[in-house]
C-alpha cells in the first residue's frame, strides 16, 4: 500500500496547494486512502516534501528541486525569505524569515554548489559548511546577488 499511497500524494502534491497535512490527508481519504496522522508525516519526509511560500501569503508542500518544476529554487526563495548572513572560518550563517531556513537548505543543496561540502537548515537558520574559509565571501555575495532580485 505504500507505494500506491506515495505515488497519490505526488499527484495531489502537483495537483494541489495543500497548506498542511491535514489537508492531504482528506485529499487522501477522498481517494480512499485513509492513514494515520504519524504515517503521513512519514511519507512526507520519506519522499522529500517541503513547505515552501504559495505566493498567496501562506506556505503550501512542494516536491523538492530536481522532482519537477514545481520545486522551491533559490530565486524564488531568497528574496521572499532571506534575512541576512555571518560566519566564521569554513562555516556560514543564514538568517531566514521563520519558516524559511528549509526550503532554502534544500534549494542551496540541490544547486550541488562546489564550494559547499552541506547544509542544516532550522527553522530561522541554516549552518553552511563550506569547503574552505576563502568560500565566504563568494557564497554570500551569491546569496545577496539572488536574494536582491526582488519583483523580477
Amino acid at each position: 500500500m505504500k507505494l500506491p499511497r506515495h505515488a497519490a500524494i505526488l499527484e495531489l502534491v502537483r495537483t494541489h496547494r495543500i497548506p498542511s497535512q491535514e489537508a492531504l490527508r482528506e485529499l487522501l481519504l477522498e481517494r480512499g486512502i485513509d492513514v494515520a496522522q504519524a504515517t503521513l508525516s512519514r511519507d512526507i519526509r520519506n519522499l522529500g516534501l517541503v513547505k515552501a511560500p504559495d505566493g498567496q501569503g501562506g506556505s503550501a508542500y512542494v516536491i523538492p528541486v530536481g522532482g519537477g518544476e514545481t520545486g522551491p529554487t533559490l530565486t524564488r526563495l531568497l528574496p521572499a525569505l532571506y534575512v541576512g548572513a555571518d560566519g566564521v572560518g569554513n562555516l556560514l550563517v543564514l538568517k531566514t524569515l521563520v519558516g524559511g531556513a528549509q526550503p532554502i537548505a534544500v534549494a542551496i543543496d540541490a544547486a550541488g554548489w562546489p564550494e559547499i561540502v552541506g547544509t542544516i537548515g532550522g527553522d530561522d537558520t541554516i549552518l553552511i559548511v563550506l569547503r574552505s574559509p576563502d568560500h565566504r565571501e563568494t557564497i554570500v555575495s551569491r546569496i545577496e546577488s539572488i536574494a536582491d532580485r526582488r519583483g523580477e
